[in-house]
């Protein structure tokens, strides 16, 4: 199974969210990185097929999405970075209601959504209005939903938003176990939703594609080129002028530890293995 983008673009009047974009997706976790205003969102909804591109097609191995209409939906699990439910509905009756749109028979509706309330520590709420949950519990809720169906691709905007560190980890556990066979996408401009799982890199800016490839191939074209040393703060100006400074952090006595890519090191420094945060931020103008 391989999810196609041909040339794909989408023009909002003036404005080109996704220019132009070629992109093969297999199974496996797909990060898709970048900052606010990439081109991320419009991409994953044109992926789904929610959004019409305006030049350009997907294609679900040799088949336009759009003419696959519903058997393609039914290969889909889709969380938005917001999700709509009715705010009277329980969790148990909203799981249900998506369920039924999704075209499962009671059965297996019964089933899933057992298996998945147990799965992301929801059962003891399933009676509960959704609108009376925290924000973390909602977002789980939203992720029972996209796996409802059990799909063959899983696209998620924003994946951990809401969630705290140990939800964050079993989240995490839970796409690594399930993308050996599925494709899985997950935008985000948090480098650390998606630092230590994903196994392919789709980086984006201005609506442009600027690096795929895999996570650790990726990094490593930076070995060699990454390095750490303390220098005076009065520096810093100038050397924030010389070098791409990727982090920084407060010294004592008017010092700064900084971490940074060069060609030729500063004298005293350390190299340091490259992290895809480095990867990123030498490749992302606008952070």
């Amino acid at each position: 199974m391989k999810l196609f983008v041909y040339n794909l673009s989408k023009e909002f009047k003036d404005l080109k969210a996704v220019n132009n974009i070629d992109l093969e997706f297999t199974p496996g976790i797909w990060g898709l990185l970048g900052p606010n205003g990439a081109g991320k969102t419009t991409l994953m909804r044109m992926l789904v097929g929610n959004t019409t591109p305006s030049k350009g097609k997907v294609m679900l191995d040799d088949v336009n999405i759009s003419s696959l209409k519903d058997s393609y939906l039914d290969k889909i699990g889709y969380l938005p970075q917001h999700f709509g439910y009715d705010k009277n509905q329980s969790v148990e009756d909203f799981l249900h209601y998506i369920g039924t749109l999704k075209g499962l028979n009671k059965e297996i509706r019964n089933k899933r959504i057992s298996e998945l309330l147990n799965e992301f520590n929801l059962s003891e709420v399933r009676k509960k209005k959704i609108d009376k949950l925290s924000g973390g519990m909602k977002r789980r809720v939203g992720i029972c939903q996209a796996m409802l169906n059990n799909p063959d691709i899983l696209i998620v905007d924003e994946p951990t938003a809401g969630l705290d560190i140990e939800e964050r980890k079993k989240f995490r556990k839970y796409l690594t176990t399930i993308s050996k066979e599925k494709i899985v996408i997950l935008s985000t401009h948090i480098v650390s939703d998606i630092e230590f799982i994903a196994n392919y890199l789709v980086l984006m800016e201005k609506g442009k594609v600027i690096a795929v490839g895999e996570s650790n191939s990726l990094i490593q074209t930076l070995d060699g080129n990454v390095f750490e040393t303390i220098v005076p703060e009065n520096d810093m100006a100038r050397l924030e002028n010389e070098y791409r400074i990727m982090n920084f952090r407060n010294e004592h006595r008017g010092q700064v530890a900084i971490r940074y890519i060069a060609d030729i090191p500063l004298p005293n420094s350390k190299l340091v293995p490259p992290s895809l945060n480095d990867f990123y931020l030498s490749k992302v103008t606008e952070v």
